[in-house]
């Protein structure tokens, strides 16, 4: 998979979400946010409910609908657009990619702990909330 999250510092336990049994998730897809505890691969929802990234891989139809979820952690990802230290960041409308909150209301994926420009990995804390930022 192109532009996957990598683990870079675990500061927490990976939690289980429900997910379809037909779809497949690779390790390291960002994940939104379907139902209570239920998620799917994030694609192109920019601006969706985060539900964390995905800590293991899910093989499509093979009998299993939970997965094991990070909340929490710091994180190797790309960026969709400029990114500065600090900013807040969301889910990008490019398929596992990240971008900066455009508004105080997004719901937020993390924080950047480096700068990036589009296309570049920089650190992220994980750390997915639906709380505005006003």
């Amino acid at each position: 998979m192109a532009n996957e999250a990598t683990l870079v510092v675990e500061t927490g336990k990976p939690i289980n979400f429900t997910v379809t049994n037909a779809t497949g998730i690779e390790k390291g897809t960002l994940l939104v946010m379907t139902d209570l505890m239920t998620a799917a691969a994030a694609s192109t929802t920019e601006g969706a409910i985060p539900a964390g990234i995905a800590a293991c891989e899910k093989i499509a139809s093979d009998g299993v609908t939970k997965l094991a979820v990070y909340r929490e952690g710091i994180f190797k990802v790309t960026a969709s657009g400029s990114i500065a230290v600090g900013d807040p960041v969301c889910l990008s409308a490019t398929a596992n990619k990240v971008c900066k909150a455009a508004t105080n209301e997004e719901d937020i994926l993390g924080i950047a702990f480096e700068t990036a420009s589009a296309g570049e990995t920089f650190l992220m804390e994980l750390r997915p909330t639906a709380m505005s930022l006003a």
